[in-house]
């Protein structure tokens, strides 16, 4: 990957810094250490002051981090990450330094106040998720394979969505084309026939598929750490009234959440726009969750669309759009779409039909 990348999301980092008067940034939540040095392994801590950039791991990784890390001052070593900065003199007295509470235990917190009683350390929240919830052209283009190998996948499995066939083998054969044609399963895919379907994220069981389900298939591929994310709800069968109108209701829904997402747009509209349209259509306390979220290096990622959000959405914002409607002892129905949001709308990637499929 260009070092031009992880150089400019340094800078990035240090501009936010400075504008909030830190001398710098302790960085321990994993996601965060990869999107800021390119360290895609298990142990790794990131420090940043005004003298350097210091990324600490151990000795599992003297190799990996030498061919990964881009921009960082190295240091391996047997004692904990902090036992480290501490004896390398990496964290001078004075320094006013950010954290990540977020993500921090509690031990780990006492710790770090016990070695540098000497640093004054700032309490952050989403420094880092904020800089990355806008993507840049590499993203992107990770972004664009790992949906187009779930459109693939999703439409190679039909023909499984009969009787004789389970959830759990629909499930167990789109994580094995995941890993085939992509890094691998974004997350555990949901495959919920009949009554299961309304359950948002139900577990794949032993039922087999029955004419008259709805299927509720919420399944993505990762590419390059890089997640994808997607629902579409065929029918076995036969669709009845009820299943035409509950679908119906749903992409019209999901179609207003596209169309009025763009960058300046505060996301709790966008969450309204799906969900006063399902209330309007007396469906409203069967929608029990938020529209949508950011995706990334992490399958639910900043920022989020949900009644509550203070948050708006900005350009290259890489977001879901998933209303649904989910009925007890009859099922349910989630339509969900990748985008790209931009000045003037929101790009869609999912090329798989948002229409009612009726599978036969």
């Amino acid at each position: 990957m260009s070092t031009k990348i992880y150089t400019k999301r340094q800078q990035n980092l240090r501009n936010v810094l400075d504008k909030k008067s830190l001398d710098g940034m302790l960085i321990t939540n994993l996601t965060n250490v990869r999107y800021i040095s390119g360290f895609t392994g298990s142990a790794a801590s990131c420090l940043f002051t005004p003298e350097g950039q210091y990324f600490i791991t151990d000795g599992r990784y003297i190799e990996q981090s030498k061919n990964q890390v881009i921009g960082f001052e190295r240091f391996i070593g047997m004692d904990t990450h902090l036992q480290q900065i501490k004896d390398n003199n990496l964290n001078p007295n004075g320094l006013n330094l950010a954290f990540e509470g977020d993500h921090m235990s509690y031990t780990l917190y006492e710790n770090m106040m016990s070695l540098f009683p000497n640093t004054r350390w700032t309490n952050s929240s989403m420094i880092l998720e904020d800089l990355a919830s806008v993507k840049d052209k590499m993203e992107l283009d990770c972004i664009r394979t790992a949906v187009e190998v779930t459109d693939k996948v999703y439409d190679e499995i039909l023909s499984m969505l009969r009787p004789g066939f389970t959830e759990k083998q629909v499930a167990n054969t789109m994580v094995a084309k995941y890993r085939e044609y992509a890094e691998g399963e974004a997350y555990s895919p949901i495959v919920a026939t009949g009554p299961n379907g309304a359950l948002p994220h139900a577990i794949p069981t032993e039922r087999e598929f029955k004419k008259g389900d709805f299927v509720v298939i919420d399944a993505a591929a990762k590419y390059a750490g890089y997640h994808a994310d997607m629902t579409r709800t065929p029918v076995i069968g036969e669709a009845t009234e009820k299943h035409r109108e509950v679908y119906a209701i749903v992409k019209e829904a999901q179609k207003r959440g596209c169309d009025i997402a763009k960058a300046g747009v505060p996301c709790k509209v966008v969450d309204a726009a799906t969900r006063d349209y399902i209330k309007e259509m007396g469906y409203g306390e069967y929608y029990t969750h938020g529209t949508g979220h950011g995706l990334g290096l992490e399958i639910h990622t900043s920022p989020r669309f949900s009644p509550q959000s203070k948050q708006v959405l900005e350009s290259n914002n890489v977001m879901t759009i998933e209303p649904g409607i989910y009925i007890a002892g009859w099922g349910g129905v989630r339509i969900e779409d990748d985008v790209i949001i931009g000045n003037k709308g929101c790009e869609i990637l999912n090329k798989t039909t948002k229409d009612l499929v009726v599978l036969n």
